[in-house]
């Protein structure tokens, strides 16, 4: 039977204001298995309960109801310095008079470990975060960056079993940040234990992630790597939450062969079912990732497809953002990949067009 890192059964953490009326429920029933070595991330819009379950799993709040495992060994009201997890905060959270080595090895001194061991094992974490010959400086003398790998060095110098990350790269500015996601993913892969990551950037987990869970409102929505969550949302929430999405509203008008003949207006499309088939002539939503849209001129390609106008021509560099409005009334967008100059001018603001789309690339989802 496998232990897995951590694992949550029917977890409900529920904040009470007194009246039973003014209670928050976090976290709902929520079960949960994360494999060793694994970067899974927690997804979602503030108060999502992504933090919540953070705080639970390091041992900061109780649950309401349910049962916690870490390593396999229960951790209900187990304190969390008895925890084998270590937490890095956004702030970080560095003692500022401390030099750079005296705040990595804060927790072994703490511990009591002999200053021999103790001086190696702050070496090795300042090399492993890229930081050796520093160890003599003080914070205020490090870069946003540089701060952030000392705040990882003093978690990991305690050799955790999982190490539990709060939106620690949410102070960094764009580029930094970028950087700092991908040495993220191979500090996680080089030290070999369970990272879990919580985080609202979608971009951010989709780039570190071998597993993302996706949450609203305490529950999770859905659960799995970066391509299954992009190219096979469950339900409209994730569609919407993970990268861009149009939705389009139409009539269910049956099935001819393997797709679903869907009526937008007065003109006849097509898309994949990925929910249960709605009934005959149900409204429908339908939803398309803009990249996955096409425009043409009208009469220039055969088959379906929808009309629309332009009403924003939108440069971003390597791509091209098309505003639509659809004869329906609907506003979409599409994005071109900025292949050529004539891309920039080939369709104007104001031009009718012709929207078109791979049948696989538009999927009916439950609401």
């Amino acid at each position: 039977m496998m232990n897995f890192a951590v694992e949550l059964k029917n977890v409900t953490k529920i904040y009470s204001a007194g009246r039973s009326s003014d209670a928050v429920v976090a976290v709902k029933k929520m079960d949960l298995c994360i494999p060793p070595n694994e970067f899974f991330t927690l997804l979602g819009p503030s108060g999502c309960g992504k933090t919540t379950t953070l705080r639970l799993i390091a041992g900061f709040e109780q649950p309401s109801e349910g049962e916690m495992f870490i390593m396999g060994k229960p951790m209900t009201n187990i304190p969390p310095n008895q925890r084998p997890v270590n937490t890095v905060f956004q702030d970080y959270a560095l003692f500022p008079h401390l030099s750079v080595e005296k705040n990595v090895g804060f927790g072994l001194t703490i511990k009591r470990v002999p200053r021999l061991e103790k001086d190696r094992r702050v070496a090795e974490a300042l090399e492993l975060v890229q930081l050796t010959g520093m160890g003599q400086r003080k914070p205020s003398q490090l870069s946003g960056g540089q701060q952030q790998r000392v705040a990882l060095a003093r978690a990991l110098v305690n050799q955790p079993s999982v190490l539990l990350l709060d939106e620690p790269l949410g102070a960094l500015d764009l580029k930094l940040r970028k950087d700092m996601q991908i040495e993220l993913k191979h500090l996680q892969e080089q030290v070999g234990i369970t990272f879990i990551y919580v985080t609202h950037d979608q971009e951010e987990a989709l780039t570190m992630s071998d597993r993302i869970a996706v949450m609203k409102d305490g529950i999770i929505q859905q659960m799995g790597d970066a391509v299954s969550l992009y190219e096979e949302p469950a339900n409209h929430f994730v569609a919407d939450f993970i990268g861009e999405s149009n939705f389009i509203n139409g009539t269910f008008e049956g099935m001819e062969q393997e797709w679903a003949v869907i009526r937008i207006g007065n003109q006849r499309s097509y898309a994949m079912m990925s929910s249960e088939k709605p009934a005959q002539n149900a409204a429908t939503t339908i939803t398309i990732r803009p990249e996955r849209m096409v425009i043409s001129s009208p009469g220039e390609q055969e088959g379906p497809g929808i009309s629309g106008t332009i009403t924003e021509v939108v440069y971003i560099g390597t791509d091209i953002r098309y505003l639509l409005e659809l004869a329906t009334g609907q506003e979409i967008q599409i994005r071109i990949q900025n292949r050529s100059k004539e891309n920039i001018s080939a369709f104007p603001k104001g031009a009718t067009v012709k929207i078109s789309w791979v049948p696989e690339d538009a999927k009916i989802l439950a609401n």
